[in-house]
């Protein structure tokens, strides 16, 4: 009979060799080597009123040359505009232009060769992977935590009472100085602005998705102005059955669902109908609200444009003209 006594136990395949220690070492080196990487792109911006100056929030710097990303209600009644950064030096910054309707606004910074931090995919976010957030609120420079993408396509109402689509929510901790703040993920890349949290749910915020930000970037620096497109529904984002999507040939899984429609709007006369799914618009997929707005904005208005949409079993053709968006 063999002798078992030294015979070492059987090892668990899906243990790790370090342990938990070892996976919470390697999360927070994770998380320190972003702050080190980002954390100097994240500014404090100062607001001057007209009735006296405020820590109002903080911004991420997108380019060397002092463009940065923050909320639009950070700013919005500003006379006067400073930003402070990690080393505590200070510099006057201008409004290049705002978007209400999605809470964001672009500043200029007044210098150049600047910390900047890249940006992201915000497509390819994932529910359950990292989520870091770094602010700088009232000159806590880096002011960091972190949690995970919670869920993705919610909607939020702004101060206004309109609806900003496609929110990422997040778990990592937030207080209001940390409004147009960065969402990083575990590269350093931004995934989102920080906008809000909701003061009696513990450990919910939410942020703007990197995608969108960039979308109206690119309006505000080219145009001046957000210009968009405007179909008269409300939709949320989708899944596809993937047999139906292999059955209709169908360009992703994911599209949006016209929940609602408003009377005698662009969508109404275009024949569509509540329950059908947007796959497409002026050959572009659409998987998700940010998709949706980011074609409107950069197709014609009031000219026709083809949309494909699901209903029920069959891929059909609509021709739609899209309004200019109200202010």
């Amino acid at each position: 009979m063999d002798d078992l006594t030294d015979t070492p136990p059987p090892s668990d395949p899906g243990a790790s060799p370090e342990g938990d220690s070892g996976l919470l070492d390697a999360y927070s080196r994770a998380v320190v080597a972003v702050v080190a990487q980002v954390g100097a792109a994240v500014v404090n911006i100062g607001v001057d009123t007209g009735r006296g100056r405020r820590g109002a929030g903080s911004g991420v710097m997108v380019a060397p040359d002092g463009y940065l990303l923050t909320n639009n209600h950070v700013v919005e009644q500003a006379v006067g505009l400073t930003v402070t950064f990690t080393d505590g030096s200070e510099v006057q910054a201008a409004l290049v232009g705002r978007d209400p309707a999605t809470d964001l606004a672009v500043l200029r910074a007044q210098a150049s060769g600047l910390p900047y931090a890249c940006l992201g995919d915000s497509g390819a976010l994932q529910v359950g992977q990292l989520a870091i957030a770094i602010g700088n609120p009232l000159g806590y420079e880096s002011s960091v935590s972190s949690g995970v993408v919670s869920a993705l396509g919610r909607s939020l109402p702004t101060a206004s009472g309109r609806l900003i689509e496609g929110m990422i929510q997040h778990t990592a901790p937030l207080n209001p100085g940390n409004s147009g703040g960065a969402l990083l993920d575990s590269s350093g890349r931004v995934i989102g602005i920080n906008t809000a949290i909701i003061a009696m749910a513990q450990g919910i915020g939410f942020a703007i998705p990197v995608n969108t930000a960039q979308w109206v970037l690119t309006q505000l620096l080219t145009r001046g102005r957000v210009v968009r497109g405007f179909l008269g529904i409300a939709g949320r984002e989708r899944p596809l059955d993937r047999r139906l999507v292999r059955h209709l040939d169908l360009p992703a899984e994911r599209g949006v669902e016209i929940a609602g429609m408003e009377p005698g709007s662009a969508a109404d006369r275009a024949g569509l109908m509540s329950g059908d799914i947007i796959v497409t618009l002026a050959g572009r997929e659409v998987r998700n609200i940010p998709d949706l707005q980011r074609v409107l904005g950069e197709i014609p208005v009031d000219a026709a444009a083809e949309m494909e949409v699901v209903r029920r079993t069959r891929r059909i053709t609509v021709k739609v003209v899209p309004t200019e968006a109200p202010t």
